[in-house]
């Protein structure tokens, strides 16, 4: 063992330096809800330590207490900036709820954040089809033959209307659907 190091992180109890670290080593590479990081904190002293899970737990809670007063996580930003992310890549907006709830994301704030996507596109599950269409190559996009069920079905799993996809899969060819996105009129 290496003197200048100290002692083998396996060697050391879990206490609220080793959660803080863990905490901001996670924070330092990924965008997190407050839910999500209890989360994943709770899942690491469980892998590290399973009889230690339950006294960790009140510490866990008391950092991300103390993370959400200090300003490291808010929800209410996270799930703005997340929302507007997932519309961009062409996630419809029940998808995003989903996504945004399975990371412990209350209603409240992901409802805000639709509003303020709402506020800045017309009809942003539209606009968010397109966007899906063009990654998928869907529709104009599309480089064979025509499979209308087949595309249908990709919207459909994807958590759009069949008026969306049906608009989408319409459009002649890419600049009517990239008009289609912006909300012009035909």
């Amino acid at each position: 063992m290496n003197q200048q190091w100290g002692p083998k992180v396996e060697d050391r109890e879990i206490g609220s330096d080793l959660l803080e670290r863990w905490a901001l080593h996670y924070l330092g590479r990924y965008a997190s809800s407050a839910e999500n990081l209890r989360r994943v904190l709770r899942r690491r002293v469980r892998r590290r330590s399973p009889e230690a899970a339950s006294a960790a737990a009140a510490l866990i809670d008391a950092l991300v207490a103390r993370y959400r007063e200090l300003g490291l996580l808010d929800d209410a930003a996270y799930a703005t900036a997340r929302v507007h992310s997932l519309h961009r890549r062409g996630e419809s907006l029940r998808a995003m709820r989903a996504r945004l709830a399975a990371k412990g994301v209350r209603a409240a704030d992901v409802a805000d954040a639709v509003s303020g996507l709402r506020a800045t596109t017309p009809d942003p599950d539209l606009a968010a089809a397109c966007a899906f269409a063009r990654r998928r190559r869907l529709g104009p996009f599309r480089r064979s033959a025509a499979d209308l069920p087949r595309e249908l079905g990709a919207f459909a799993r994807a958590g759009f209307s069949r008026r969306v996809a049906e608009a989408v899969l319409a459009c002649p060819d890419v600049a009517a659907v990239e008009a289609l996105a912006r909300g012009e009129p035909d």
